[in-house]
């Protein structure tokens, strides 16, 4: 049997996980990954490929309406019986929050399990789901050794100015910061960026655009600033997520339209965004592909907070070499990284249509005074590295 790490992101109704060979160059192409989603749902599905892109399994659960334990029982039954050649030896999670002090990836046990329980008020729309998947691990692989990775952790490196708020010091101190987040996605390109541009080491601006994004800025390849903050809603325009607003536009609510606390949650995390502003989608295909007024509408606004968050984040930097697009969004939307390259022209950006086109990683015209790249990310990859690193596998 060969040895391997698996990675997990457990969410509120899906688990991510990825199987990585143990070896002493970690191959960034997981053999196996898949998803399950639909976990409290009447029917949950499991999906797996190799790393020829091959279906494993695409399959309903057998369980109605099954929760996070029995979705991972689940799971490992399934690598037990079709996955005989590979021995976990170690489990690596994404944890969305690592608070002010996780500031690197670390073992867990139960002290440190108590602590990041402390923090689920600081995320509670995703720290639960975290912590759930690595008591099921626990519970079903009682032993193995599992490592937390932080989405927070990057941020940790920026100064203290630029993640306060102008709140009374008291709540300051009691963890009312800005955080970010998809510090596991950032990590990554800052790794390896200079592959593939030699301004890797300046002042860089990194665009996260999925159905969550984000943005931030790293000079040294260390973060400098990030548009997400105290939460994951904060920043840009998201799939379902309004992004930064006003806070009294949400007073104005309570005051005078009656909305609580779940209301108001609702509004700001499920449907708001580009479904909200469209009415239509969440999902940039269907947007782009509309001739609704609406769908344009939520496609200028998304590329606008790009466009005004980049030249935010350049001064942050104290200008800019480097604009990379990752994610989903990123990755994929030609027209998506067009628009914001005409918008942040004045910044010396220029595109090469073509290479753009041709979804080259890089993008930029021989006459752009910054280099622009696009770089697929892989957070499970760095879990699967902070685990091997950290254990000495």
């Amino acid at each position: 049997m060969t040895q391997a790490i698996l990675t997990i992101n457990a969410g509120s109704s899906s688990i991510k996980f990825a199987l990585f060979p143990v070896a002493r160059d970690l191959k960034q192409t997981a053999v196996i990954s898949g998803q399950i989603e639909g976990i409290g749902a009447s029917a949950a599905r499991m999906s797996a490929k190799n790393n020829e892109g091959v279906k494993l399994v695409n399959e309903n659960l057998p369980i109605a309406s099954p929760n996070h334990q029995q979705a991972f029982d689940h799971l490992f039954k399934w690598f037990g019986a079709n996955a005989a050649a590979w021995k976990i030896v170690a489990v690596g999670h994404r944890v969305v929050h690592g608070g002010e002090h996780f500031s690197k990836p670390l073992k867990l046990d139960r002290e440190t399990l108590t602590k990041l329980t402390e923090l689920i008020p600081l995320a509670p729309l995703h720290q639960p789901h975290n912590l759930a998947g690595i008591h099921a691990v626990t519970a079903l692989m009682p032993g193995i050794p599992q490592i937390g990775c932080f989405d927070t952790a990057f941020h940790r490196s920026q100064p203290n100015v630029a993640q306060i708020y102008g709140l009374p010091r008291h709540l300051t101190a009691g963890g009312v910061r800005r955080y970010g987040f998809h510090g596991l996605s950032y990590e990554f390109i800052a790794r390896v960026l200079p592959d593939h541009s030699p301004r890797a080491e300046g002042r860089v601006v990194i665009a996260h655009l999925g159905n969550g994004a984000s943005m931030a800025a790293m000079v040294e390849r260390k973060g400098v600033a990030t548009t997400m903050g105290f939460t994951a809603v904060e920043g840009l325009v998201m799939g379902t997520r309004v992004g930064s607003i006003d806070p009294g536009v949400l007073l104005y609510l309570m005051e005078n339209k009656g909305m609580d606390v779940k209301a108001i949650t609702t509004l700001l995390y499920k449907e708001s965004g580009l479904l909200g502003v469209s009415g239509l989608s969440q999902d940039m295909r269907d947007l782009l592909d509309s001739d609704s007024q609406e769908a344009q509408e939520a496609v200028d606004l998304f590329c606008y907070r790009i466009a005004r968050e980049t030249g935010s984040l350049a001064a942050a930097a104290g200008g800019i070499d480097a604009l990379v697009f990752t994610g989903g969004i990123g990755e994929n939307a030609v027209e998506i990284r067009r628009r914001v390259a005409l918008l942040t022209a004045w910044l010396g950006i220029k595109l090469d249509p073509e290479a753009n086109a041709r979804r080259e990683i890089r993008i930029s015209a021989p006459d752009s005074n910054v280099d622009v790249l696009v770089i697929p990310t892989n957070e499970e990859w760095m879990i699967a590295h902070h685990t091997k690193t950290l254990l000495n596998l």
